[in-house]
C-alpha cells in the first residue's frame, strides 16, 4: 500500500506501508543505531515518537522473545530505507511487520532517511504524520496541522500498580518514569531485590519499603509536566541513596533547582562518546532523550558535573556534593548498544553498600 509521511512544515515523502495500516500522528526523531531495532522500538522513551533508522536495512532478523524493552511499546511509526521480504535468525518469532501490525504501530518504507535526517537536524523535532496516500495531500496536512500531540506520556507508560522482582541483595525500589526491562535485569544480576513502583507512588510509600536505594528510571517526555515526581525526589534525596537515569537525572537536576531544555534533535543512536571528568575516561554509550539540563543552570555547591558529552557538551551524569545520589543521562544498560557503562550499575552497588556501612 502507497503511504505518505508527511512533516510539519509541508514536505511529503512517498513510501511503501507495512506493519499496521493505521493513520499516526507524532513526533518525528532519527536513531543512528545500526543494531538492535527490536529494543528501540519497545523502549517507551520513545513514547508518541515516530522513528527514523538512519541504517539502510531494518527487518532483516525479524522479532524474537528475548529483546522486549517492554511488553507495550508506546511508539507511533517507524520510517527505514528499505523493508526486506524475507527475515532469518536462529531466535526469529515473527516478522518486524507481524509485530508492528499487532502493536498498532505504522510503518513506512522507501524513505530516503539520510536525507530526512539531514532535514530534522536542520530543522529540528517537529510534527509528522504517516497516512494513506488515497486522500488528499491537502487534507492529510490539515490533519496533521490541527493534530495536538500529548504532553502525559510518563503517566501513559508507567506501571498502574506495584509489583516484585524477588532478589536476595539489596532492596531496591524503581521508580516507573518508563522502566526498560534491561534495567531490571542488570539490578537482577547483582542480587537485588526490586520493587517496581508506579510513577505517582508517595514519598512515604516508598520509604515505608526501607529501601537501600531508590532508582529514577528513563522515561519519556518534558520532566517539567510531572512537577509531583520532582517534589518527591525532594523528599527522598538525603535519606536514602538515589540513581537515576535519563528522565531521572533530568528530574533530580530539577529537584535541586535547576533548569531543563528541549534539545533540537536529541540524542538517540548507539554511538555518543561520553567522558568521565574524574579519570578522563571515554566510553561510548547508548542515548535516547530529547530533553537535557542546562549547563549554566547548576548550583555547583550542590551539585557536581560528573560526565559531559564530547560531541556537543552537553550534561551527561551528575553527582550530589552532600547526599548519595548520582545521574546518568546515557543509558549504562546497553540493550542495545556498547557495554562500556555497565559499570555504572556496579557503582550504584557500592554506593548503598557504603551507606549501610556509614549507618
Amino acid at each position: 500500500m502507497d503511504r505518505w509521511l508527511i512533516l510539519d512544515d509541508g514536505t511529503c515523502f512517498e513510501g511503501k506501508g507495512f506493519g499496521a495500516q493505521l493513520n499516526v500522528f507524532g513526533e518525528i526523531v532519527f536513531s543512528t543505531s545500526m543494531t538492535g531495532y527490536q529494543e528501540t522500538i519497545t523502549d517507551q522513551n520513545f513514547n508518541g515518537q515516530i522513528i527514523t533508522f538512519t541504517y539502510p536495512v531494518i527487518g532483516n532478523v525479524g522479532i524474537n522473545r528475548d529483546d522486549y524493552e517492554s511488553l507495550s511499546p508506546a511508539c507511533k511509526g517507524i520510517v527505514v530505507k528499505e523493508y526486506p521480504r524475507l527475515a532469518s535468525n536462529w531466535r526469529y518469532q515473527m516478522s518486524l511487520s507481524e509485530f508492528l501490525a499487532r502493536r498498532n504501530i505504522a510503518g513506512i518504507a522507501g524513505i530516503d532517511t539520510r536525507a530526512l535526517m539531514h532535514k530534522i537536524q536542520r530543522s529540528g523535532t517537529m510534527k509528522a504524520s504517516i497516512v494513506d496516500s488515497g486522500d488528499t495531500f491537502t487534507h492529510a496536512y490539515d490533519q496533521l496541522k490541527a493534530n495536538v500531540l500529548p504532553t502525559n506520556q510518563v503517566e501513559q507508560v508507567s506501571t498502574q500498580k506495584p509489583y516484585p522482582s524477588p532478589g536476595t541483595g539489596h532492596n531496591v525500589v524503581i521508580i516507573d518514569l518508563g522502566l526498560k526491562h534491561s534495567i531490571m535485569r542488570e539490578l537482577a544480576k547483582r542480587n537485588c531485590n526490586l520493587t517496581v513502583m508506579p510513577y505517582d507512588s508517595l514519598a512515604e510509600e516508598i520509604l515505608e519499603l526501607a529501601p537501600d536505594g531508590l532508582v529514577l528510571t528513563n522515561g519519556p517526555g518534558d520532566p517539567k509536566s510531572i512537577p509531583d515526581v520532582i517534589e518527591k525526589i525532594r523528599q527522598i534525596q538525603g535519606k536514602i541513596p538515589i540513581f537515576g537515569v535519563g528522565l531521572g537525572q533530568q528530574l533530580f537536576a530539577l529537584a535541586n533547582d535547576c533548569d531543563t531544555y528541549q534539545m533540537s534533535f536529541g540524542h538517540h543512536g548507539q554511538n555518543y562518546p561520553v567522558k568521565e571528568k574524574a579519570t578522563g575516561r571515554i566510553d561510548m554509550t547508548s542515548q535516547s532523550h530529547s530533553f537535557a539540563v542546562k549547563k549554566d543552570s547548576l548550583d555547583r555547591k550542590r551539585l557536581l558535573v560528573t560526565h559531559y558529552n564530547i560531541n556537543d557538551g552537553s550534561i551527561e551524569g551528575l553527582k550530589h556534593r552532600r547526599y548519595p545520589a548520582f545521574t546518568v543521562q546515557f543509558n549504562p544498560d546497553a540493550a542495545p548498544g556498547p557495554h562500556d557503562t555497565l559499570h555504572v550499575f556496579d557503582e550504584f552497588i557500592e554506593m548503598m553498600d557504603a551507606q549501610k556501612g556509614a549507618v
